[in-house]
């Protein structure tokens, strides 16, 4: 039996068998079951069950933002099996003011994944036993992996000297540093030739020869 043909049986022994798991995909000798969000605990729970599946460690929890979709969030589950010599990945579709079935009780090592997610992308997970953030501080404001957080964020934070602490003040950026032409400063230089790129490619507009070139070819040379 190939690999390929291994995680197949494995896959669909999954779907038939474990309320919830609703399809699979195989991608790069990678298994991924699509899962419903309310039946988590027991897809979770089955494969760290059952015999053939063995996923006993949960390596981590993680979200993604899709904000084109009609259900947002994704989150993301990555299960080892050490008998099996083999990994598996669990995803379920979140939308924004869903909750989350914790899944602590199934592998107590999500706790910390969850809080990090809550913090990151503001999925909820309910009946988590200590939902509050992890990453960030605990006052602030807005999820920062979300697609639609500003790269500056909303405040800023610095020590003051005459009050001994430290203070949060609104970011105060001209517009300039908030336009990004994601550009490298070499590739911003469109008006000269480097050194050592004189066999390089001259630019269709903006290139003008420099002190050591005549029409693109060196003088040296003429």
């Amino acid at each position: 039996m190939t690999s390929n043909e291994f995680l197949t049986d494995l896959a669909e022994h999954i779907v038939e068998e474990a309320e919830g798991a609703l399809s699979f995909v195989i991608e790069k000798n990678e298994v991924t079951i699509i899962a419903a969000r309310e039946h988590i605990c027991g897809v979770l729970q089955y494969l760290r069950d059952d015999s053939e599946c063995q996923f006993k460690i949960l390596i981590g929890l993680c979200g993604v933002d899709y904000p084109n979709r009609k259900k947002r969030f994704e989150v993301v589950y990555n299960l080892l099996s050490i008998s099996q010599n083999n990994r598996i990945r669990v995803k379920i579709a979140v939308a924004e003011n869903e909750l989350v079935p914790t899944v602590t009780k199934v592998f107590s090592t999500a706790g910390w994944f969850e809080r990090e997610t809550w913090d990151l992308y503001g999925i909820f997970f309910d009946g988590h036993p200590d939902l509050r953030r992890i990453l960030t501080d605990y006052g602030f404001e807005g999820h920062p992996l979300r697609k639609d957080f500003p790269l500056t964020g909303y405040v800023e934070l610095r020590y003051d000297e005459q009050q001994q602490r430290v203070v949060y003040e609104p970011v105060k950026l001209a517009q300039d540093f908030r336009s990004f032409d994601y550009l490298s400063p070499w590739e911003g230089m469109t008006d000269m030739q480097l050194p050592g790129d004189e066999k390089g490619t001259v630019p269709t507009r903006g290139w003008k020869p420099s002190d050591k070139t005549v029409s693109g070819k060196s003088k040296e040379k003429q």
